[in-house]
């Protein structure tokens, strides 16, 4: 408990707040990094909290009933956020993702995805607006998500078993609560619905067949994803990452795939359809076959600091100038010099070294930053 309100303390120290060039520029709509990333999607977190304690993002033992989460004060008002996003899609973004830890316990949710849905990209389009949930509140949320703007929703599901749900979201919420939320949100239009799975061996990795069984033939798009060791209150250890090869290993084996083109450059997942035609499932590898060299996002903490690598160690204050009065013409400048100097690429480095990677000993919480 102590150790990760350190941990956040330490992260606030070391985010730096950028410098305002000298010669101020006017966005392009297209802005490249130094490995030719160009920066097309922004993910959002809107709060540091969450109703679960799920083993891998916010475990009991480190999140517990005392754990200090942020003031309200702290977070990035609505208005804050668009017009951070406004500076982001002026640069080429055309989707924001909407996370957290849980972004439907941000109140008022709706009155956000209404100013976000406003937005225009460079060429005129609405953005791809989406919002990535534990499900828990999707029921009672879907309507209202929908007629605000939100084009569609990422759910999180990690077994269709009761006792290792329970076991995993460490606080006893039931399967059939999410798939009733799933069902909501298929009801009210919000798709392409995605339904990720984290697999963590020795813990659900024996529910990837029923998983893939349940939802084969459904509306919803089944994606595997390989542990990760986000920030370090989960424990990770490679011996516990089942890769993506070995989980369409096991699928195939009963009920055959073939893998299939991306829908778009950058895109994290890897498609295979089924080859009776039930539809597709995605594996995202990001640990065993990493995809840094397409990684085209950026991420806003839910108190205004850029980070420009989901494993990063520190990260841009974008509200200290905002708040120290700098124009929207001079933090667009600023941005476009960080997204310039971008190099990150953390996966490729440590999937090439297996376990002799030094790890930087405090990294970026995903339930600060958000997966």
């Amino acid at each position: 408990m102590y150790e990760k309100t350190t941990l956040i303390a330490d992260h606030r120290h070391l985010n730096a707040v950028p410098s305002i060039p000298s010669v101020i520029e006017t966005p392009t709509g297209f802005v490249a990094d130094a490995l030719a990333r160009p920066l097309q999607d922004l993910r959002i977190s809107l709060t540091d909290r969450c109703n679960f304690r799920c083993v891998y993002c916010m475990p009991e033992e480190v999140f517990g009933k005392d754990h200090v989460f942020m003031p309200r004060s702290s977070l990035l008002s609505f208005e804050e956020i668009t017009r951070i996003a406004r500076i982001f899609v002026n640069h080429g973004v055309k989707k924001i993702r909407l996370t957290g830890g849980e972004p439907l316990l941000r109140k008022h949710i709706e009155n956000l995805i209404g100013m976000l849905a406003q937005l225009k990209t460079c060429d005129g389009r609405d953005l791809d607006l989406t919002l990535t949930t534990n499900g828990s509140l999707l029921a009672k949320k879907a309507q209202s998500l929908k007629d605000a703007g939100l084009t569609r929703v990422t759910v999180s599901l990690d077994s269709l078993d009761d006792t290792t749900f329970k076991r995993m979201n460490g606080v006893d919420f039931p399967v059939s609560e999410v798939l009733r939320g799933l069902d909501a949100a298929h009801a009210v239009g919000l798709g392409p619905i995605k339904v990720n799975m984290v697999v963590k061996g020795g813990m659900n990795d024996q529910e990837i067949i029923p998983m893939a069984r349940h939802f084969k033939g459904s509306p919803f798009v089944l994606r595997f994803i390989e542990f990760m060791d986000v920030g370090v209150s989960n424990n990770w250890k490679m011996d516990e990452v089942i890769p993506s090869a070995e989980v369409v290993r096991r699928i195939s084996a009963h009920m055959p795939l073939e893998e299939i083109e991306p829908n778009s450059t950058g895109e994290t997942a890897e498609r295979w359809r089924y080859r009776d035609g039930g539809g597709e499932i995605g594996v995202i590898s990001s640990v065993t076959k990493t995809f840094c060299h397409e990684c085209v996002r950026a991420r806003l903490s839910t108190e205004g600091v850029l980070y420009t690598c989901l494993f990063a160690a520190n990260g841009h204050d974008l509200r200290a100038l905002m708040h120290g009065g700098k124009s929207d013409e001079e933090i667009s400048t600023a941005l476009a010099h960080l997204w310039r100097k971008r190099t990150d690429r953390y996966s490729e480095l440590r999937s090439a070294l297996t376990n002799d990677i030094s790890r930087p000993a405090r990294k970026i919480e995903m339930s600060y930053i958000g997966g």
